[in-house]
Parts: structure tokens; C-alpha cells; sequence
């Protein structure tokens, strides 16, 4: 089956749309599309349903657009926009595409907006506060909503109304090591395990997931290149100055056999194997990919990367193997500050 693969420029402030097929015998991605969207815009969700892109713009005000996509064309055409107090960081749907929520590192904020029958965003019917907020994640048919705040070395835990309010679990919160900075967060298939990558310390951190949401960490896993004299970073250094441990994205492959992570100072990309019981073993694989890989995503038949790098024009199209290698396939430009990437199978 054919997949379209979105990918944000944000230094064009454009969307790139590539078609691959995986099934193929020599898959490749075919760049159909480059859309215009709003400035610097670093993160969007799409509503498969309704055909509908959310795209973050930075700017003054900042915003949230709303685009139709062409899936035969893969273009993206501009339906409205809504002026947000701060640029988001990340957004996801839920509810059946009635709410969109929003992590805001710059506000320290995460917040729901309903969406109205055009598509339409309005204005924020809840808002909660967590330092350096980078991530939210929905669980639960979408009743719960996961914040991993940066700042504070916790993922905060809440139930999600289909009116859009929130209120919090209990406990409020799962905590993540000290000075880790947890960074983005997935659940596997089953929902009974939820893993986060840490920006500071590089790791993958798998938690258990109870039947009420509530998070547990169980494993710590280093995801970064071990032989190449990085140091664990802290809120406010420059990586790249001092070399330090950048961790960016993650995401599950082969069915959740493996989790993925993007390390940007060294520009690397990790395999590393989930056990049986939701703990995350040794790195199997790490390969060099495009320069500061801050996005990635993996393609529906769990078999393949497309990955997204800030320093680079080009995103790479990657393997990955039954046993969890990984192998480089080729590189398609993209365009300038490349550093999301979504897929929508066909």
C-alpha cells in the first residue's frame, strides 16, 4: 500500500509531500508536492478522516493553520487561522478530530482546542503549566492526554474530555530521572507501555501503563553513540558548542518490536529492542543519517524511516530489518530546516 509522507521545512516555511510504496521492490520516496505554509512551522497533525493538516506557525502572533490535502496531488491548500498566545511545539488530535491539543515549550503551556464541523480551530477551552512543555500524547480512544514537560523531568498525566477540559490523574504525574529532560513520548499498540526519549541524558525510558493511565518508569536505555565523548547536557547549554548529548525523537518499528531514536549532535539514529515485558535493551544498531535529525517518522508497514534533519536539505529513507538493523537507502531533497515528519497510508 502507497503512503504519503508529509515533511515541515521550517526554514522555507513550506511542507514537502513525498509518495512511497513499501511494498515495492526498490522503495523510494518521490517528492509530489511543496506547499507553502505558515513561518517556521515545526509541527502539524493530520486528520486522515477529514483530510486535514494542522500546522504550527511562529511569527506575531503566532498560529495554528488549518490546510485541505489533495491526496492525489499531495498538495495543501489554506482554510483558516487562529492566532495562539504562543508558538506550539507539538499537536495531536483527538476525540475523533473535535479537539486539538497542544504542547507550547516557549509558553510552558499545554492546551486543548475544539475544532468545529469546517475544520476550523477555536479558541482554548483548558490550559494547564509545565516548564518547557514539548510533547502531548493521547491514550485511552483519546480520553487521556500525556504532557512531557522538559523543564520539570515529568510526564503529567490527565483525563481528556470530549468537551475539552482536563483534569488530572491520580497520581498527577510520572516522574522521569533527574535533569533528563524528557523530551517526546509514544505508547505501543496495546497502550500498556509508553516510551519517552530524553533530550539531556539521551536514553529511552520505557514506562508501564496501568488500566487508570497511570505511568511507571522500568528501564533506562542509553539511545546516543557511546564512543564519541558526548556529555550530558543541561537546560540552557548549547550542545553544540560543548558537544553534548542531544536527544531528539523516537518512535516504535517492526510492530513495536524496536524503538528508534534521533540524537542530533553526532547525527545518529538508534535501534534498540523492546523484551517481552516493555523494557528496552542495548542499542542493536546506530547508523549516521541526516544532520540533526530532529523528526522522523516510521511508515505504517513498520519497515521503514523517513528521517528529518534541522541542518540538512535532504531526508533520508531508511530500512529497518527484522533484527532490528538499520540501513541507509537514499536521500531525497526537502527543503531548508527540515524537522517533522508525518504519514497517511493510501
Amino acid at each position: 500500500m502507497s503512503e504519503l509522507v508529509l515533511v515541515a521545512n521550517a526554514g522555507d516555511s513550506t511542507v514537502s509531500t513525498f509518495r512511497i510504496d513499501p511494498d515495492s521492490a526498490a522503495p523510494a520516496l518521490e517528492r509530489i508536492a511543496l506547499s507553502e505554509v505558515g513561518e517556521g512551522c515545526g509541527t502539524f497533525a493530520i486528520d486522515p478522516e477529514r483530510d486535514l493538516v494542522y500546522a504550527a506557525a511562529k511569527g506575531d502572533p503566532p498560529g495554528i493553520d488549518v490546510f485541505a490535502l489533495d491526496r492525489e496531488s499531495g498538495a495543501l491548500e489554506h482554510l483558516s487561522r487562529t492566532d495562539v498566545a504562543d508558538s506550539m511545539t507539538y499537536l495531536a488530535l483527538a476525540h475523533g478530530g473535535t479537539l486539538l491539543v497542544g504542547a507550547s515549550y516557549g509558553g510552558g503551556s499545554a492546551q486543548v482546542f475544539p475544532v468545529d464541523g469546517d475544520g476550523h480551530v477555536e479558541e482554548p477551552t483548558a490550559e494547564v503549566t509545565w516548564p518547557n512543555a514539548h510533547c502531548v500524547a493521547l491514550a485511552g480512544d483519546g480520553g487521556q492526554v500525556y504532557v512531557v514537560s522538559l523543564g520539570a523531568d515529568v510526564v503529567a498525566q490527565y483525563a481528556l474530555s470530549p468537551g475539552g477540559g482536563l483534569s488530572p490523574l491520580a497520581p498527577p504525574t510520572a516522574t522521569a530521572p533527574k535533569g533528563s529532560g524528557p523530551r517526546h513520548l509514544v505508547l505501543d499498540a496495546q497502550e500498556t507501555h509508553a516510551y519517552v526519549m530524553t533530550e539531556f541524558s539521551g536514553e529511552v525510558l520505557a514506562y508501564a501503563r496501568d488500566t487508570s493511565g497511570d505511568l511507571t518508569q522500568r528501564s533506562a536505555t542509553p539511545a546516543y553513540a557511546p564512543d564519541r565523548g558526548l556529555r550530558h547536557s543541561e537546560l540552557g547549554a548549547d550542545p553544540v558548542a560543548g558537544h553534548l548529548i542531544w536527544g531528539a525523537d523516537l518512535h516504535l518499528a517492526r510492530g513495536g518490536a524496536y524503538v528508534l531514536a534521533s540524537e542530533r549532535s553526532e547525527s545518529t539514529l538508534a535501534s534498540l529492542p523492546v523484551r517481552e515485558d516493555g523494557t528496552v535493551g542495548e542499542a542493536v544498531s546506530l547508523i549516521p543519517t541526516v544532520a540533526q535529525p530532529r523528526g522522523f517518522a516510521v511508515l505504517a508497514g513498520g519497515g521503514y524511516a523517513v528521517v528529518a534533519g534541522e541542518k540538512d536539505t535532504d531526508v533520508a529513507l531508511v530500512a529497518i530489518g527484522e533484527d532490528g538493523s538499520l540501513t541507509e537507502l537514499g536521500r531525497v531533497e526537502t527543503g531548508a530546516g527540515a524537522n517533522w515528519v508525518r504519514t497517511l497510508p493510501l
